[in-house]
């Protein structure tokens, strides 16, 4: 039921064409990490919020 209920989450986070989608359980919230899925489906895996936080602001200025 749990994971019926994350997979709606990102199935509508597509949908609605969401640039990243970040996923914080337990484990990245005891790592400070967040795990990242872009909107095409890719993972990206863990990684630590700050590291987040840089990509997406490079990205954001490299568009600009």
């Amino acid at each position: 039921e749990n994971r019926d209920l994350m997979q709606g989450k990102i199935r509508r986070a597509q949908l609605q064409k969401i640039p990243y989608m970040l996923i914080i359980g337990a484990r990245e919230e005891s790592a400070n990490a967040v795990a990242v899925r872009t909107r095409a489906g890719e993972d990206l895996g863990a990684m630590p919020v700050e590291a987040f936080l840089a990509r997406a602001l490079e990205e954001i200025r490299t568009r600009s």
